[in-house]
């Protein structure tokens, strides 16, 4: 696996690859990876002949009281699992190189974006969208893979490249989870064990609230006794539960409709966020 920094020698690596005529996988991430990022590499690999994985941790879409000083950093543990999972380029641009002096352009995706997330953290989508958009110029890919877990992250980068006539497909991968069913995430990093072990209530109290929907019960009490049930559990505070179509992110869709539930809430200082589908409901 090559290791890079430099934008030219990037390129250049990428036309060699293109010139053998291979197809190119692009696996974006922030670093601190775990078993879901291996995920993610594993089906970009079944995807393209060649993977490049980026590590960047982006100050732009962290907001003014988020945890950008925090969030951890472990390049060399990083690349030593890319590398075992057959990762062909790990790229790892610099700050400046990413918002050279003078940068003053930012993507904005509307709608999308507004909402769930993008109100608890405004902002938050600009960041994603213009360093996306950056790093599809940078590498060139021919498809790209992100994780459900983040699911409206994945439905604005759709939207962009939609809008953008990028020519990348867009994969998003099913949410890792450990044993006891909670979403993997580099943030699970800041849990005590006692905080870790609370926080299984979030996967827990969606998995209720779906197959409270999926029987027909009322959609909003069965929001609303989930928000109740995270908070008894230990979350500090919840940001939202919600359910959502799984293609434009509008509100309670019809029963007809994918559905998703998505939630944010937060233990310890530490804001989790986790996603599940609601089956549709069986007529006849």
């Amino acid at each position: 696996m090559q290791t890079i920094r430099d934008l030219a020698a990037l390129r250049e690596a990428i036309a060699g690859f293109r010139a053998a005529g291979e197809r190119i996988a692009l696996v974006p991430t922030m670093g601190a990876l775990h078993a879901g990022h291996m995920a993610l590499v594993e089906e970009a690999k079944r995807h393209a002949q060649r993977t490049v994985a980026s590590i960047f941790v982006n100050p732009r879409q962290f907001g003014p009281n988020e945890d950008l000083d925090q969030y951890p950093r472990r390049e060399g543990a990083d690349a030593r699992m890319l590398n075992e999972a057959g990762c062909d380029i790990l790229w790892m641009p610099t700050i400046e190189t990413m918002y050279p002096e003078g940068f003053a352009t930012t993507v904005s995706v509307a709608g999308i974006s507004a909402v769930l997330d993008g109100a608890a953290r405004p902002g938050h989508f600009d960041g994603v969208a213009t360093v996306v958009a950056k790093l599809f110029n940078q590498v060139g890919p021919d498809v790209a893979l992100f994780g459900n877990k983040d699911f409206q992250q994945l439905a604005v980068i759709r939207r962009m490249v939609a809008d953008m006539d990028f020519d990348i497909e867009i994969v998003g991968v099913q949410t890792q989870r450990d044993d006891d069913g909670l979403a993997l995430s580099s943030r699970n990093l800041y849990l005590s064990d006692e905080d870790r072990g609370r926080a299984v209530a979030l996967p827990r109290a969606l998995g209720v609230a779906a197959r409270a929907i999926a029987r027909g019960d009322d959609a909003n009490d069965a929001l609303e006794a989930a928000k109740a049930s995270l908070l008894t559990a230990g979350f500090d505070s919840v940001d939202y539960v919600a359910m959502v179509d799984a293609e434009t992110l509008a509100e309670m869709p019809a029963a007809d409709r994918p559905r998703r539930l998505l939630a944010a809430a937060r233990i310890a200082g530490t804001r989790l966020i986790d996603t599940i589908p609601v089956e549709p409901l069986e007529h006849g």
